[in-house]
């Protein structure tokens, strides 16, 4: 703790207006204080904004959910990507440190190529495909490097109600379209950003009670299980339409196509299995199944008319 006349801890979260950063804002109400920015507040492109939030806050724990995550625009904005994901996260990390307070950030699958025939564990030497995987790689290493407490933990395909994401858009074009293509060899592990949330609540509550807390380092934070981007929108679009949701595409229609047949500007891994043993048992927790989640932000986007707009 930074400063121990403080009985009620204050938490930090960049990115609140975002997937993962809006869930933190939830999950962290109960730990302490909550002070929770949007881009709109603290602009993580201008390291004049971060320096001075964190001056001002003087945070306990730093939750770093802001990030640039436009993956084929960062192609052609490398120098934007690597200011938000790599400059930012190594600010914030070197203020951590000499305020003796928690960095916790958050990274990606996309640091890996993808030709790994298992999953991939935290002991695996990165080699990232895209720019903006090279500038997640650099965010890690510059909070690594920074040398106060921290946790990084990559996630992958992460989806919620907020946002702009692969099950939102599947959602909207069954609606709207009358066929949908989609890769089928590319893998990996829907995660909801409530599951990442939660789980950065059980670290969080842990290091604050000096109760088993986890050692500084990366950690894999998915759902269990894994699918390939076709069978999961499959299952988006048969889950919205048994629970009433006009669909113009049914998910029989869906075809199948390889990712040589859509090509982008940034290559993607076609394996984005993350081993998430370690934090598992670190946490002594499981990971629901990436399928649960998913059905329960489908369930919600069923309930409401206003999601999908």
């Amino acid at each position: 703790m930074s400063n121990d006349e403080r009985a009620v801890p204050v938490i930090l979260i960049t990115g609140a207006g975002g997937q993962v950063g809006a869930e933190l804002t939830r999950s962290m109400s109960l730990l302490g204080r909550v002070v929770a920015v949007t881009r709109s507040e603290c602009d993580l492109a201008r390291s004049e904004q971060v320096e001075s939030l964190v001056r001002e806050v003087r945070p306990d724990v730093i939750l770093n959910a802001g990030g640039y995550t436009e993956v084929d625009r960062a192609e052609s904005d490398s120098m934007t990507a690597h200011r938000v994901n790599a400059d930012a996260p190594g600010i914030l990390a070197r203020a951590a440190s000499e305020l003796d307070a928690l960095m916790v950030h958050y990274s990606t699958d996309y640091v890996f190529s993808g030709d790994k025939a298992t999953a991939y564990t935290e002991e695996d030497e990165p080699n990232p495909l895209s720019v903006y995987g090279e500038s997640k790689l650099a965010g890690e290493r510059a909070v690594t490097e920074a040398g106060g407490k921290h946790y990084i933990f990559r996630t992958s395909w992460v989806f919620g109600l907020r946002g702009t994401n692969f099950l939102k858009s599947i959602a909207r074009a069954a609606q709207t379209r009358d066929s949908l293509s989609v890769v089928a060899d590319q893998f990996g592990a829907p995660t909801s950003a409530a599951l990442v949330a939660d789980v950065t609540a059980l670290a969080v509550r842990a290091y604050l009670r000096n109760d088993r807390p986890l050692a500084d380092g990366i950690y894999h934070l998915t759902a269990s299980g894994e699918t390939n981007w076709y069978d999961y929108s499959r299952l988006i679009v048969d889950t919205l339409a048994s629970g009433g949701v006009p669909m113009r595409t049914a998910g029989d229609a869906i075809q199948r196509i390889g990712a040589a047949d859509y090509p982008t500007a940034a290559r993607r891994p076609a394996n984005s299995r993350l081993d998430t043993s370690k934090l598992r048992n670190a946490l002594e927790v499981e990971f629901a199944p990436w399928e649960a989640g998913v059905r329960d932000v489908l369930l919600q986007i069923a309930a409401s008319k206003d999601v999908l707009r």
